[in-house]
């Protein structure tokens, strides 16, 4: 978190970038919830305005693109030092991209939110409970991006160059973690391929608790399934850094 501080001028780039883009959101969705007779698949232009302004503050924090420091050590073969300290490579490299993130909240989603908040009526949770779900919810949806982009990175143990799974991971999570559209709005074949991968764990699911579209024990179960997903990638992620390791071959002096 005290690295990321350092960056302000980023800070208030990725903001002014945020507004501008939630701007031509609320312009299309409200729209589009407009066209049809005032709801759309459960949001109406409340809980679509939440959706909107809370995805966009979200964007500096949760990990959509698929880059991540570790990659580049693995590809250098820095990474053998890491090998060599008492921490967990894994664990190390998701809890420094989680530092990073939740300073990202500060400057660039919590403003975020309160100048949508200012433009349009946005909803808001009727039970005190889902605050402080929907805080822990959005805790994991950020671990949880990290941990699935470690995954990316740890492929570079095999990969010459990650540069293509990570572009394929951006165009995947950002469609089904419901980025562009809440996911809710999919065909129901395309909704089941959604939920069958740990994206929505990442942005929707904290979006929707936070915005009071999901409350009481449908709020619980998505946090138990966030959980669910988390425990998942970060088996993976240590199947995948064993294996790794042992693999792993560093040219050089």
């Amino acid at each position: 978190m005290r690295r990321q501080s350092t960056y302000r001028l980023a800070a208030l780039g990725g903001l002014v970038a945020n507004v501008t883009f939630g701007l031509l959101k609320v312009a299309l969705l409200l729209s589009a919830v407009e066209a049809g007779g005032g709801e759309l698949a459960g949001y109406d232009p409340a809980t679509m305005a939440a959706y909107i302004w809370i995805s966009q503050g979200l964007l500096g924090s949760v990990n959509l693109h698929g880059r991540s420091e570790i990659a580049d050590r693995i590809k250098t073969g820095d990474v053998a030092v890491d090998f060599l300290r008492p921490l967990d490579v894994q664990l190390a490299a998701i809890t420094t991209e989680t530092g990073r993130a939740v300073f990202s909240l500060l400057p660039r989603g919590l403003p975020s939110v309160l100048l949508g908040a200012i433009v349009v009526d946005m909803a808001t949770p009727d039970s005190l409970l889902s605050y402080p779900l929907g805080a822990t919810s959005l805790l994991l949806g950020i671990v949880v991006s990290a941990a699935t982009a470690y995954l990316v990175a740890a492929s570079g143990f095999w990969l010459v160059e990650t540069r293509g799974v990570a572009i394929l991971y951006m165009v995947a999570s950002g469609f089904l973690a419901g980025l562009f559209v809440p996911i809710r709005l999919f065909p129901d074949w395309l909704h089941a391929v959604a939920t069958a991968t740990p994206f929505p764990s990442m942005l929707i699911y904290p979006v929707d608790i936070l915005s009071g579209r999901v409350e009481g024990a449908a709020a619980v179960s998505l946090v138990l399934l966030q959980l669910l997903w988390l425990a998942v990638v970060l088996g993976t992620g240590q199947l995948m850094t064993r294996s790794g390791r042992r693999r792993l071959e560093v040219q050089g002096g």
